[in-house]
């Protein structure tokens, strides 16, 4: 017998490809560390967990779900590099998608990404710097409190919510919100490219905008959410693989003695108190 015909008879194994894999790594939460009992995102806190992501085996992209008001610069810019350098080093494309906010710092990791995605009402942009705080100079001479500092240095007590401003210190703190602020604008520059379509005085003014709206302005690539636009790239059999933080737990010996210094003192409750409001007032000025 022929040995072509001979092996049209024989069974053959068909092997399956295995389904496009993408890992998901959510962002959700105010950037930066607020205290001992309030921990927002910190490259710290976060570095685990990204490289886990970009481990994963047979891996064809990771997704990133976003959901932030922002907070702190320095953090937003460690996070979105880390993710970038890993992208690079494995050679992934990266995907974000802006869930309800992803505004100043969120929206710096969401650049992060090769595309970014939004809902309709999602809230984008807030590409700006601000500080905020309180002056209580009338309040302290009020009640008969005299405020006493002794500095070496003298800038040491720039901005002390205890005295009056001083158009010195104010002119000082803008320069430096300028310098933040432009880096910020060179960030989005160098991730969105020609892909933003207005001038810069409306992108960089810090306003934001809801996920439409903000696609026109080509802040984001497209209206979509993860799981429809992923399946959408890589087909239905797509397998999304979150991964999370993983939490870590002090292991202590229980007793009275340890047990007393593991609970929270009367002081690191009042910082996780005013640590709260700061976080709420984050969120609070996008509505949610």
């Amino acid at each position: 017998m022929d040995i072509v015909k001979y092996l049209r008879f024989l069974p053959i194994k068909r092997f399956r490809e295995p389904p496009p894999r993408v890992a998901v790594l959510r962002l959700s939460g105010a950037i930066g560390s607020f205290g001992p009992l309030r921990q927002g995102l910190t490259l710290a806190g976060l570095e685990a967990t990204i490289a886990r992501a970009f481990e994963i085996p047979r891996l064809n992209a990771v997704a990133l779900a976003v959901n932030s008001p922002g907070g702190s610069p320095v953090q937003s810019e460690l996070i979105a590099g880390r993710i970038r350098a890993l992208a690079k080093e494995k050679d992934l494309p990266v995907f974000a998608f802006c869930e309800d906010v992803a505004a100043s710092g969120g929206y710096w990791l969401a650049l992060a990404g090769d595309k970014i995605f939004a809902s309709e009402n999602s809230i984008v942009g807030s590409i700006g710097v601000i500080s905020a705080g309180f002056g209580f100079p009338a309040l302290i001479e009020r009640v008969g409190i005299e405020r006493r500092v002794h500095t070496s240095g003298t800038r040491k007590s720039i901005l002390d919510p205890f005295k009056a401003e001083d158009p010195d210190d104010v002119a000082r703190l803008e320069s430096l919100q300028r310098e933040i602020h432009d880096s910020f604008i060179s960030w989005v520059r160098e991730r969105r490219g020609e892909a933003l379509k207005s001038e810069a005085a409306v992108l960089f003014s810090g306003e934001f905008w809801s996920g439409r709206r903000a696609a026109e302005l080509g802040l984001v690539d497209g209206i979509g959410d993860l799981r429809s636009e992923l399946r959408s790239r890589f087909g239905d059999k797509v397998e999304l693989i979150p991964v999370k933080q993983q939490k870590r737990w002090w292991r202590r010996p229980f007793g009275g003695a340890a047990l007393a210094e593991a609970l929270p003192s009367t002081r690191d409750w009042a910082a996780g108190l005013l640590a709260a409001a700061e976080e709420r007032a984050l969120w609070g000025r996008y509505g949610l």
